[in-house]
């Protein structure tokens, strides 16, 4: 791992809503949409965050942004408490957001200009430079200088989704998270947006959390990866040995349904059986291993203990009662 340290350290964070009933509105559980989640980010890094809609992903994102604050647990950005950081405009500069929706995420009565000159005012850069800095920043995004004067309904979903990149790019950021950025838009699109968020990293040094339900993309895209379930990480790992030698079963479900278009990658892929039934309610997680409800090799532990995570081989990690406990991860 990289000797300078994770630019992204987070540690068992949690992060619980208030289930409210009744006329009182009284407190009578929680909805637990991150649970006990820890890894890294290294400088550089593209870090995948996989999982079904409703396992947490999006939620963990604006946590680690600071749109949300966590419950309990610990997020350090290039070593430093984010929970000191947050609402500062030092923070909010170093990370950015990318969010899944285009459409919704840029206001539909600015001009494309005036949609990135909000980030350079927040940035301390004088009115004499933004309209330079605006064609810059869209020249970034392989978007002609003549688009300043557009609006969002004139632009494709795929120019709107360059516009948004193009306004996190503003404040120079460290780190991007980006939640579902290709999610809406076209296949065709979604290559050509991985292709350019390829390039400006490469460019510009960022590191990446990229969070997605495509694994087809973080097969492709990612250096490591992190599969998540009801809250919780169930294996991490540098990407190819997920892909390649997948350990938990939600994992190798998750990969084992990934479309293939040729016989080699079919044969990549683990045979396994189909993961069965709907994810569960964050509101009433199953006890013990949150997956076993689900899960075609369950063990009696499964149902009374929470697994800790476990060694699978180098930098490969699950949390799963199928491997031995003398290969615990400390």
């Amino acid at each position: 791992m990289n000797a300078a340290g994770p630019i992204l350290m987070v540690s068992d964070l949690r992060k619980l809503f208030p289930v409210r009933r009744g006329l009182f509105q009284r407190v009578v559980g929680h909805v637990r949409a991150v649970d006990g989640v820890s890894f890294e980010v290294q400088p550089g890094e593209i870090f995948g965050l996989a999982g079904e809609s409703g396992s947490g992903k999006s939620t963990l994102a604006r946590v680690v942004v600071g749109l949300d604050g966590a419950t309990s647990g610990t997020l350090r950005f290039r070593g430093e408490d984010v929970a000191a950081l947050r609402g500062t405009r030092s923070f909010r500069k170093r990370v950015q957001m990318v969010f899944q929706n285009p459409g919704s995420s840029l206001n539909p009565r600015r001009s494309i200009a005036q949609s990135l000159y909000v980030p350079m005012r927040f940035q301390g850069l004088g009115p004499d430079r933004w309209e330079a800095r605006a064609g810059e920043l869209l020249e970034m995004v392989e978007l002609p200088a003549s688009f300043r004067s557009k609006y969002p309904f004139e632009l494709s979903g795929g120019q709107k989704q360059r516009v948004a990149i193009a306004r996190a790019l503003a404040v120079e950021p460290e780190l991007l998270v980006l939640d579902e950025p290709t999610s809406a838009l076209d296949v065709s699109v979604q290559a050509k947006i991985i292709e350019l968020l390829v390039r400006i990293r490469n460019e510009l040094g960022l590191s990446y959390l990229f969070i997605s339900h495509d694994l087809s993309l973080m097969r492709n895209f990612t250096s490591r990866i992190a599969v998540m379930y009801l809250g919780k990480l169930c294996e991490v790992g540098f990407t190819e040995a997920v892909f390649g030698r997948p350990k938990h079963p939600y994992a190798q479900g998750l990969i084992s349904s990934v479309p293939v278009v040729s016989d080699e990658e079919a044969a990549l892929k683990p045979v396994v059986e189909r993961i069965r039934g709907e994810i569960p309610s964050p509101t009433n997680v199953p006890r013990g291993c949150s997956f076993h409800t689900r899960c075609p090799q369950a063990l009696d532990a499964c149902t009374r203990e929470d697994p800790a995570f476990r060694s699978v081989g180098f930098e490969h990690a699950a949390r799963c009662h199928l491997y031995p406990e003398d290969a615990a991860r400390g």
